[in-house]
């Protein structure tokens, strides 16, 4: 069967929408993942593990701590600095609270500033990404374990990098289903 010139031009817009639909679609895992891999737009790298060589020479770590619009928790970093040594893993800790009188459910997004260093600077362990459902009146410390990978200093714009900002932003998230009805009071919990 051959096509004419109206109903090929169809065929080709047809494949031309579905084919940029993809490509829509796949977009934000892709740059998730490249933002990941590359430290690029000051996504931290994950490491399972420290860094295997320590410097002499120290970096600021400062922390930064916001909320969505309407995400009625509070949330701050507990220690707003630390100074540590090229290398050495560290340690965080924020806290959120919830004055609420329902559960509330929320995941947080992270960046690094400035960018250069944000393909340096390494967690080991944290909280973004991971939902965390806090219940009425709840206020839980979250651990964050870093650290800033020795490279930086002969990286051509990292090398002037001394302090660096790691900001996380709590956004509120669907309730997982067990905890929904606690929040609706015209649903009862199923047994």
């Amino acid at each position: 069967m051959t096509l004419n010139g109206p109903q090929k031009t169809v065929v080709q817009t047809t494949c031309l929408v579905v084919f940029m639909g993809g490509l829509a679609w796949a977009s934000v895992p892709l740059y998730d993942w490249f933002c990941r891999v590359t430290g690029f737009g000051g996504t931290p790298l994950v490491s399972d593990a420290g860094a295997d060589n320590i410097l002499d020479q120290t970096i600021k770590i400062r922390f930064d701590a916001s909320l969505e619009r309407d995400m009625p928790w509070q949330f701050k970093p507990l220690e707003r600095e630390v100074e540590l040594r090229i290398g050495e893993t560290g340690l965080a800790f924020y806290e959120a609270y919830n004055p609420t009188d329902k559960p509330i459910a929320g995941s947080a997004s992270y960046n690094v500033a400035p960018y250069a260093a944000g393909g340096y600077f390494t967690k080991i362990q944290c909280f973004c990404f991971e939902e965390q459902v806090l219940m009425p009146g709840e206020r839980v410390e979250m651990p964050v374990t870093f650290y800033v990978d020795p490279e930086i200093v002969e990286d051509r714009e990292g090398k002037f990098v001394h302090t660096i900002t790691l900001s996380y932003t709590f956004y509120q998230t669907d309730l997982p289903e067990d905890l929904a009805s606690l929040d609706d009071p015209t649903k009862t919990p199923t047994n």
